[in-house]
């Protein structure tokens, strides 16, 4: 799916490049080390969408739909749950036993989390939201995913304000390691 558009679009993209990534990941045998990359790159996807979505979908949210408040809580609940397996999931080799349940409840969790916002959160947002808002929430969510954080960073707050203040810092300090430990960099 090509990236651009609304905001809807644009998250909507990402999931289904998710989608495809657990699907990559899955396709290769077990305790392969590519499905180690596989899962650095799943990673990254992930990491950089919440950041995004949790410096302008949820404020979005909170301001435009009503009861927001609740449903962003919800969403960054969610957005926490997820980042810690990635971290768990960090320090495994694709031959770690562990490797494979971190994939199977990861998957499961991020599943939950995308069904959630495409059947209930987006049509809410798109209700509420004008279309010319949309595209500059869109815009926005390409730009901070451009400097977001590749790496889980779960002791951080999950706030907007601490994700427009600290992940472009953390952006820049994640692709250095990735660089210098040779990790894949998307």
């Amino acid at each position: 799916m090509a990236h651009g558009g609304n905001v809807i679009q644009e998250l909507t993209a990402d999931h289904r490049e998710v989608d495809q990534m657990f699907a990559e990941i899955e396709a290769q045998a077990a305790g392969d080390a590519r499905r180690r990359e596989l899962a650095d790159e799943l990673t990254k996807e992930l990491v950089r969408h919440s950041v995004a979505e949790e410096e302008y979908v949820y404020p979005a949210v909170r301001r435009f739909v009503d009861d927001g408040d609740d449903l962003a809580d919800e969403e960054i609940s969610d957005h926490a749950q997820i980042e810690r397996m990635l971290k768990e999931l960090e320090g495994c080799q694709a031959d770690d036993p562990r490797f494979d349940t971190l994939i199977t409840q990861l998957k499961s969790a991020v599943t939950s989390h995308v069904a959630d916002e495409e059947k209930r959160l987006f049509p809410l947002l798109a209700e509420s939201c004008s279309g010319d808002l949309l595209m500059e929430l869109g815009d926005k969510v390409r730009r901070a995913k451009q400097s977001a954080p590749t790496r889980p960073h779960p002791s951080t707050p999950d706030t907007a304000q601490a994700n427009k203040l600290l992940a472009p810092g953390m952006g820049m300090v994640d692709r250095v390691r990735d660089l210098l430990t040779g990790r894949a960099t998307g």
